[in-house]
């Protein structure tokens, strides 16, 4: 029987999620987990590849607005939930899928298409590039100190409720959302996504915890959700903080949160992953060694449509410039292009038959397009060609951001 791929229908959820689970592994998702899941995804975004009445092949997109250099919340197609069956693998499935959805993001007008990646040796054959990562930190707060910025004895920190400072916490979040690039701002319904707190996904820590930050003025400018892991051995306690999440609107808030995680009582060690690589805790702690950063992707980029893309964002300085850009699997962005900006958030990129002055693929341009990546740095590989001398300095000055773009949840 040949294979058919559809747009998934609602009724059909539970099948196509079961085949999802399969793929990753055959361990059941939480029934919270699993209820969460059915709520966020999209039907109409979402496909399913059957062989009769079984179930081989799933993929979908949420609908994001993603902050980009500049401040702009540009449309982005959140590809996700991708998976085939152990059955089926080798038959091209996982690239029709992706040819499916590319050709739809296209349609809908969004620019960007965004991913998380369980191998990142997989997407960059369909164009996605390593535009942001994340570091992880596993502190040793017997041994390191902070350092805290004047003012941060004004701020108060004070312990509430996670679900009823949840309309507090979005706030602290949506204006973060445009100072940093690669942060998704929240559609509704993803509120409920950061606050998930199964207790079958615990495996020990408490439940889900959270303070905010005051200032002086009574307002709340940052919060910290995080779970506390009791641990015991013969000298004692040997505890633990694992931090979900920390926001804050200025440097005295970011420390006194900080600073609070470092002080509870039975825990000896703070561990945070999914921070920014640029976290101001680096510069509080005492030692960064004994903080013991770590790095790993997180968020991949696919230009949909080049022209809107790069003129959606803004640039650190002025560029007139032509790009060559190679594109096999979205042949539309195949071609020359002039980005011209004049530095100061206005851009315009039009098709164009002048010579070019950097020669690139799509996958390169994605993993730049957030201002995290340097051109230069790319070119050093040999991913990016200078066809004329200096270009890619000029180029890389231009896409440089002032602060490393963040994806601070998955998806």
């Amino acid at each position: 029987m040949a294979l058919e791929m559809r747009v998934l229908k609602r009724d059909e959820w539970d099948v196509w999620f079961d085949q999802l689970e399969l793929a990753f592994g055959g361990v059941p998702e939480v029934a919270q987990g699993r209820e969460l899941y059915r709520s966020l995804t999209e039907p109409e975004r979402s496909l399913g590849v059957w062989d009769g009445g079984d179930c081989v092949g799933s993929a979908s997109a949420f609908t994001f607005r993603l902050s980009v250099p500049g401040g702009a919340l540009v449309p982005a197609a959140g590809v996700t939930m991708v998976g085939v069956s152990p059955t089926h693998r080798r038959r091209g499935l996982l690239r029709s899928m992706m040819r499916r959805l590319l050709d739809d993001v296209r349609a809908a007008g969004e620019p960007l298409a965004v991913l998380t990646a369980s191998d990142p040796a997989i997407y960059g054959r369909f164009g996605y590039g390593t535009a942001a990562y994340a570091l992880a930190v596993d502190i040793d707060t017997t041994r390191v100190r902070l350092s805290v910025p004047p003012g941060t004895d004004e701020v108060r920190v004070r312990r509430v409720d996670p679900e009823k400072a949840m309309a507090d916490c979005e706030r602290v979040y949506a204006e973060l959302t445009t100072r940093r690039p690669g942060m998704p701002a929240r559609q509704p319904g993803w509120e409920r996504y950061v606050l998930a707190d199964p207790p079958e996904d615990r495996n020990g820590a408490s439940p889900l915890q959270c303070v905010v930050a005051e200032g002086p003025d009574g307002e709340i400018s940052g919060y910290a959700r995080y779970r506390v892991r009791p641990e015991w051995d013969h000298s004692g306690s040997q505890g633990k903080v694992e931090v979900v999440d920390l926001d804050a609107l200025g440097p005295e808030a970011t420390a006194a949160l900080w600073r609070y995680l470092f002080g509870i009582d039975l825990t000896w060690t703070v561990r945070a992953s999914r921070r920014p690589v640029d976290d101001p805790v680096l510069h509080l702690v005492s030692d960064v060694r004994r903080s013991k950063p770590s790095m790993r992707d997180s968020l991949h980029v696919r230009l949909v449509d080049v022209a809107a893309a790069l003129a959606a964002r803004s640039y650190a300085a002025p560029l007139d410039m032509v790009l060559e850009v190679e594109d096999a699997f979205c042949p539309w962005n195949e071609g020359r292009w002039r980005l011209v900006a004049d530095g100061s958030g206005s851009a315009t990129c039009t098709r164009t038959a002048e010579p070019a002055d950097l020669e690139l693929s799509v996958r390169e341009l994605g993993a730049a397009y957030l201002g995290g990546i340097t051109l230069t740095s790319l070119a050093a590989a040999g991913r990016v060609r200078e066809l004329r001398p200096g270009a890619a300095a000029r180029a890389s000055r231009a896409f440089a951001g002032d602060v490393a773009p963040w994806l601070p949840h998955g998806f």
